[in-house]
């Protein structure tokens, strides 16, 4: 029982933590995107980069 709390803890910090993240093409998005290794980026970060940093 004690091993379940903590993992219901562990998830709910985590959905938090996920939660703080900048929405997608937002201004504060696109400066962390500039700031991240583009070698790190995911082939979706880097298509809505595109659309929403460099086309906006």
């Amino acid at each position: 029982m004690k091993s379940v709390k903590a993992l219901l803890a562990a998830l709910s910090v985590m959905t938090l933590l996920a939660a703080c993240a900048p929405e997608v093409g937002s201004e504060a998005w696109c400066k962390e995107m500039k700031e991240k290794p583009k070698g790190d980026w995911t082939a979706n970060e880097a298509a809505d980069y595109t659309k929403h940093c460099v086309f906006n």
